[in-house]
């Protein structure tokens, strides 16, 4: 009898991704504790070819008491959690999610442009307060016609792109480097948003971009400019961020991401300029299915399974 591969679950998968990725993969889940990890992998460590993963950490030490690994999927877009050099240097493939999500990430990403940039929450306030009855909503401004720069212009960067320029906004991007794309490049966030009115991150997080939005792109950005963050909490010093909003240095930001998430300062959750969603960029149902059937789908593809 043919032995199916051996795959360890590091991830919290909803049943029906959970169902489909034992179909035809052997599956193991990846126990919390320290001891119990090491009683595991002593028993079945050296057969596991396979490691899905959503948010667990998957460091060095992990990764070499699996000396048959060859691929590490991620539910997710983001790969922040595994040590992706690690796997790099051992020949292990790693793939996530982030062109399945691109588009719903950046549909969310529309929304926060417009919500911020014609104040809807306080319109929605205006309205339920009955303020309509006393007199006129201030007048707002608009994405027509704004430019608005990128970071990081991955699948969804670029999927954020094309819906900004179907409505209007001159769109340019901030990457490590140019892409084959015709945007205006800039070598630099400062530079991005000293040209740009809204600043929107889409870049992973890495040492590299971690507190990319520094306090210098904030104050680069200037007291008319915005901020929308759908990638990761760090990627903005959000002390900087928040000093910048309490000063009028910064016209409005929209967030979907948080440093210490689920924990929100108050400072943001009060502010009147600041728009604020949960970290639901691909939080739909369709396309949670999705990136769960494509991290199956990967795994059985690597495994030839």
């Amino acid at each position: 009898m043919t032995t199916r591969p051996l795959v360890l679950k590091a991830a919290k998968l909803p049943g029906e991704i959970a169902s489909a990725l034992s179909a035809s993969l052997d599956v193991l889940e990846l126990p919390e504790d320290d001891g119990e990890i090491a009683a595991l992998l002593q028993t079945c460590g050296s057969r596991v070819r396979g490691l899905a993963v959503r948010k667990r950490q998957i460091r060095a030490e992990l990764l070499d008491r699996l000396p048959a690994l060859e691929i590490v999927a991620s539910y997710s877009a983001g790969l922040e959690n595994v040590d992706t050099e690690h796997c790099r240097q051992r020949g292990i493939t790693v793939t996530n999610t982030s062109h399945i999500l691109a588009e719903e990430v950046a549909n969310l990403t529309v929304m926060h442009c417009l919500a911020v940039t014609r104040q809807l929450v306080r319109a929605h306030d205006f309205v339920r307060s009955e303020a309509w009855t006393r007199g006129q909503f201030p007048l707002t401004h608009s994405l027509s016609g704004m430019e608005v720069g990128i970071i990081g212009l991955g699948h969804i960067g670029k999927a954020i792109a094309r819906r900004l320029e179907v409505m209007g906004a001159r769109v340019s991007y901030y990457g490590p480097r140019k892409k084959p794309v015709e945007l205006p490049y800039f070598d630099s966030p400062e530079a991005l948003a000293e040209a740009t009115q809204m600043l929107v991150a889409s870049c992973p997080l890495s040492d590299a971009t971690r507190g990319l939005v520094s306090r210098e792109v904030i104050a680069a950005l200037g007291s008319e400019g915005y901020l929308v963050n759908i990638s990761r909490g760090p990627i903005v010093d959000e002390t900087a961020l928040i000093e910048a909003l309490r000063a009028e240095r910064l016209a409005g930001a929209a967030l979907d991401v948080f440093e210490n998430e689920p924990h929100v300062p108050e400072a943001l959750r009060m502010h009147p300029s600041v728009i604020l969603t949960p970290h639901i960029g691909s939080g739909t149902e369709e396309t949670r299915r999705q990136m769960g059937l494509s991290m199956v789908t990967s795994l059985k593809t690597a495994l030839g399974a």
